[in-house]
């Protein structure tokens, strides 16, 4: 969405990161709040607990990601349409069908998040598809949000959906064989970003994660910060800390098991349109600086949103990123940083199904390599660096 200039925005309704105070819950002298405030010291107990543990470890393991294919539908079609096909259940069966039956994917992929319509499918023979993936050793995941809206009061920024009935979906969803969730929010840095639009993507996102883990499911916890923008990756670093420092806040407020979560951040880099392009060791080097800032060690692990890089891009900075041993699991949760160049090899045609499984692997072993830091670069296709950057892409 388009952003109104900062001088249009009425003060009042919202503060700037960097340029105002943030929050405002010290509204109040340290002495009174001391005098006035209870100490609760809440003991959180799940009887999902240490399964909730075992599959967070699980997906963090050691030279294996997840492949996200949580696409809605209508996005699924935008993907179909690119190589011809329609929109059709039967189109979106079949591709996922391709990706979720591909021999030997468990060696470089430990999760999978699916769309509401995948969990439930079943390959043409009539196997689960959830099946499929648990003979691979790979997680079933679930995208449980319902998608972004205008948040009123902001500055043209959004606001993710989807609490309303979420327990008993997820309930569910873990019936159907789901061992972890999604939930995606966006932060927009040209958008300001405004202190309401922070504080309600972190607020949403800490709601979610309890209410996951309640039913069984590890929350990926996602504000996506959007490549849009022209800005340095100095502004996406600032940007980046605080955000992530309000959503520890509420994960804490709601007594979020963090040893029962995994996060899926952006990687801190320049904005798209900025002039300089930042190198795989910059990326890196800023990006794991906030992490360290902001993420306890006891998070098992850091699954990267690719947001838009080239394949080979994400896969270089993922790299960049494990060459010293890290506090957490840093790997990967990619959807068209694995997927582009297979779509374009499979185009529909059931000859070339083989031929797409094997580029997957490709693609798959590529970021196994870069979580163990072993990734090179070498012999990748044209096709695999090309950027995947779209202004204000939506899921």
């Amino acid at each position: 969405m388009a952003c109104a200039s900062f001088a249009k925005l009425n003060a009042a309704s919202s503060q700037w990161i960097g340029q105002q105070s943030f929050t405002q819950r010290s509204g109040s002298s340290a002495s009174t709040r001391f005098a006035t405030r209870r100490v609760s010291l809440p003991i959180r107990a799940s009887s999902y607990t240490d399964e909730l543990v075992k599959t967070a470890k699980t997906v963090a393991s050691p030279g294996r990601g997840i492949l996200a294919i949580d696409e809605s539908n209508a996005t699924c079609g935008k993907r179909l349409s690119s190589i011809g096909l329609d929109n059709t259940e039967a189109n979106r069966q079949a591709y996922r069908q391709l990706l979720l039956t591909t021999p030997g994917l468990g060696e470089h992929i430990s999760g999978a998040i699916l769309f509401e319509e995948t969990l439930y499918q079943s390959t043409t023979d009539g196997k689960k598809f959830v099946d499929c993936l648990r003979e691979e050793n790979i997680m079933p995941g679930i995208k449980v949000d319902k998608g972004l809206v205008p948040l009123p009061g902001s500055n043209n920024e959004s606001w993710c959906q989807g609490l309303d009935g979420l327990a008993s979906r997820s309930a569910e969803y873990y019936k159907q064989g789901a061992r972890f969730a999604k939930w995606r929010t966006v932060v927009s840095i040209p958008c300001g970003p405004s202190a309401l639009a922070v504080k309600e993507a972190a607020w949403g996102l800490a709601r979610y994660a309890a209410i996951s883990q309640d039913n069984g499911l590890v929350p990926i916890v996602e504000p996506e910060i959007l490549l849009d923008g022209d800005h340095p990756i100095e502004r996406t670093l600032e940007v980046a800390e605080k955000v992530w420092s309000e959503v520890f806040f509420y994960l804490a407020e709601n007594n979020v098991i963090f040893e029962g979560i995994l996060l899926k951040p952006s990687m801190v880099t320049p904005g798209a349109e900025h002039k300089e392009k930042a190198s795989p060791e910059t990326i890196a080097k800023f990006t794991l600086t906030m992490l360290k800032r902001r993420v306890p060690p006891a998070v098992p692990g850091i699954m990267f949103l690719s947001g838009g890089q080239s394949e080979v891009e994400a896969t270089l900075n993922l790299n960049a990123m494990n060459q010293a041993p890290n506090p957490w699991h840093v790997s990967f949760s990619y959807a068209r940083a694995l997927q582009n160049t297979v779509l374009k090899t499979w185009q529909g045609r059931p000859e070339n199904v083989e031929a797409a499984q094997k580029a997957l692997l490709v693609r798959a072993k590529a970021n196994s390599l870069a979580q163990l830091g072993k990734y090179s670069g070498e012999g990748e296709s044209e096709e695999a660096k090309k950027g995947m950057f779209v202004k204000g892409y939506t899921y």
